[in-house]
């Protein structure tokens, strides 16, 4: 599992710069591509614009993918995350409210009650919090994952829910064919949106034979058209463009990068299910101390 910046750096085709974000050839748009003309070139003023504006969006498409794979992971994880470590912090909420309610028994003081009402309504169930959880929650309100952890029951492993190989092969292939950002024609641009969002959505789930189905769909549909020469303007504004879309991509990446599940997976890129099982030990060992300090104020 690779981060977005870490992947497009190894996609960045060589001897790339930048136009306010985009990938452009060196020595690209910016140094005059109307007055100079290259000596393999058929010497179209507009030459060195296309070249930039077709390198620019294939390292586009290339992060998108970046970032759409690494959202997936962080989607999963964090589902994994829950799946498997929700029951263990409930556990330990409710010894935390009933540590804080002993306590307040025990002393009587107006501020440990106050403290004992917090941690109790921490815990309190919230309309709908089953159907929220879906039905992992049992109607003693302990999570049947919980109950088997601190047994030392069998736990079933949640189920498994990140793309496989050939999945994620699927997709990118099906990315790097139908991506909507090699559209030039606004009806072409829509259909291919419309057909992303469903191999996203496949991708998602990890549907690999539902990838399979697209490809041959899109193998099946029409071609798209070729496009002629575009004037210099509209390679320039296409560049623009560009550049602002890697920009809004490069926003959420950091946004997936910088959060709680993200940051996790950063800790253990390879393996993230053996990084679950270590935070599971942890919280195991926190809830075996909060159950012995509850049976000695208890006691």
């Amino acid at each position: 599992m690779t981060t977005p910046e870490a992947e497009q750096s190894q996609t960045e085709p060589a001897g790339a710069g930048t136009r306010g974000g985009a990938e452009v050839p060196a020595g690209g748009a910016e140094q005059g591509g109307e007055a100079q003309v290259t000596a393999e070139g058929d010497g179209r003023p507009e030459e060195r614009l296309e070249r930039a504006v077709r390198a620019a969006e294939q390292a586009l498409i290339e992060y998108e993918i970046a970032v759409e794979t690494f959202r997936v992971e962080v989607e999963n994880f964090s589902r994994l995350h829950h799946q498997k470590l929700g029951p263990m912090y409930a556990r330990l909420d409710e010894l935390d409210a009933r540590i804080a309610e002993a306590t307040a028994a025990r002393t009587g003081d107006p501020e440990d009650i106050r403290k004992a009402d917090e941690a109790r309504a921490r815990v309190l169930p919230m309309p709908g919090v089953e159907e929220l959880f879906h039905g992992w929650m049992d109607g003693g309100g302990l999570f049947p994952e919980a109950a088997a952890m601190l047994t030392e029951q069998p736990v079933q492993p949640p189920q498994r829910v990140r793309p496989s190989d050939e999945a994620r092969k699927l997709y990118r292939e099906l990315a790097r064919k139908a991506h909507p950002d090699l559209a030039q024609e606004e009806a072409e641009r829509s259909r291919r949106e419309e057909f992303i969002t469903r191999v996203n959505a496949a991708y998602a789930r990890g549907d690999e034979a539902l990838l399979r189905e697209l490809a041959a769909e899109w193998a099946a549909g029409p071609v798209p058209k070729d496009q002629g020469p575009t004037p210099a303007e509209e390679l320039y504004a296409r560049l623009e463009w560009l550049a602002q879309r890697k920009e809004m991509l490069a926003l959420v990446a950091k946004e997936l990068e910088e959060g709680a599940i993200g940051a996790m997976l950063r800790l253990a890129p390879d393996d993230p299910d053996r990084l679950l099982e270590e935070i599971a030990e942890q919280l195991l060992a926190q809830v075996a101390e909060r159950e012995a300090e509850l049976a000695a104020l208890l006691g």
